[in-house]
């Protein structure tokens, strides 16, 4: 059993959403390979079955908004038993443009807070993922936002008409890479998405074990209205 889990907000004021790179990857796995299959609500996530190269792979988009996303994560990892080797997080990367992938084995959240909440709940962050870029191209290598704009505001904003090609091709890719991951493994994955892989922005040192509130999340014991914040970056 493999886990394809793509991060995003759930809701049609989020769908098409910078920060929901990772449904779109899911949804077009779907198109491909679960057609006709009925999507069921469990582990908090919209999941859909499927079969790829002879694997069975569950998909799953959480719906719990995405600072929440480790609570659907760890419940589906508990359920099924499998090793965080078969699990593939797919996440959208502002540090990376518009149109270019990455699969990485481990690493830290590096500000992404539906990461972050995983990592918290996991007790690791040695899971792998795939990052989906959706920053504009700053030039000389670099990608990000613009520099008056809030974070937050960019990645829950849409694309341009100018970017889409760009999205098209990164989801393709991606769809490619968890294909791959599913039925080769992690260091084929890497070897289809990192190819001619470039400097990136360094990640942010974090230790393994993050307090919940520097990383976002909040504690099993906070209130009630702690615990239902508005979905951010």
């Amino acid at each position: 059993m493999k886990l394809l889990i793509g991060l995003g907000n759930p809701g049609n004021d989020y769908a098409s959403t910078r920060h929901n790179a990772g449904f779109m990857v899911i949804d077009a796995l779907a198109r491909r390979h679960a057609v006709g299959v009925q999507a069921r609500q469990r582990f908090q996530a919209i999941t859909q079955e499927a079969t790829i190269n002879g694997v069975k792979t569950l998909l799953m988009k959480p719906t719990t908004f995405m600072n929440r996303s480790g609570q659907s994560v760890s419940e589906a990892v508990r359920f099924f038993k499998v090793e965080l080797a078969d699990v593939l997080v797919i996440v959208d990367e502002l540090y990376l443009p518009t149109g270019a992938i990455r699969v990485k084995p481990s690493g830290g959240a590096a500000g992404h807070n539906g990461l972050a909440n995983i990592q918290s709940l996991l007790g690791t962050d040695a899971y792998p993922r795939l990052r989906v870029g959706v920053g504009l191209n700053l030039g000389e290598g670099k990608a990000g936002k613009p520099a008056h704009m809030d974070q937050a505001d960019f990645v829950l904003g849409r694309f341009d008409e100018l970017e889409k090609p760009f999205l098209d091709d990164a989801i393709r890719k991606g769809v490619e890479a968890c294909e791959v991951f599913v039925s080769k493994g992690l260091s084929f994955a890497m070897n289809v998405a990192n190819a001619g892989e470039k400097p990136e922005k360094p990640e942010k040192q974090e230790s393994k074990k993050p307090e919940a509130k520097a990383a976002g999340v909040v504690p099993a014991a906070a209130s009630k209205a702690e615990a239902n914040p508005p979905p951010h970056a």
